[in-house]
């Protein structure tokens, strides 16, 4: 979700989302939910952190709460390493209104913290 977000405020940033354990897909929830706000993950597939261990990014930026122990440290040319920690949606339980309501409230969440990080970056105070 981090990803759709980052390219909606600024469709030229090269954002690479990737796991520590990756899934097979993409959440169906997570899917569902970001087409509500006119962001489409259809196409987007989970990919291992591994891939990227040697690539140079400006930022480094872990989401999940459990990925900040987990992440693997990106040695070569990165510029900041942060960590912007999030609860895990997936893991979600209850009806299915009830864990929907969760992937929005992280969506929502989500938006918030990488938009006024989208804005530091580009105006810094």
């Amino acid at each position: 979700m981090a990803e759709g977000f980052l390219k909606s405020f600024n469709p030229d940033f090269k954002v690479y989302s990737a796991g520590t354990y990756p899934s097979s897909i993409v959440h169906p929830k997570a899917i569902k939910v970001m087409n509500e706000v006119g962001i489409d993950l259809s196409k987007n597939y989970p990919k291992s952190v591994n891939q990227f261990l040697n690539e140079p990014f400006d930022y480094v930026i872990t989401v999940c709460d459990n990925a900040k122990e987990t992440c693997p440290i990106f040695i070569g040319n990165v510029g900041k390493q942060l960590h912007i920690g999030f609860e895990d949606p997936a893991e979600a339980q209850g009806t299915e209104e009830e864990i929907l309501s969760v992937f929005r409230q992280i969506r929502d969440e989500i938006k918030k913290e990488f938009y006024e990080f989208y804005k530091n970056i580009n105006h810094p105070v």
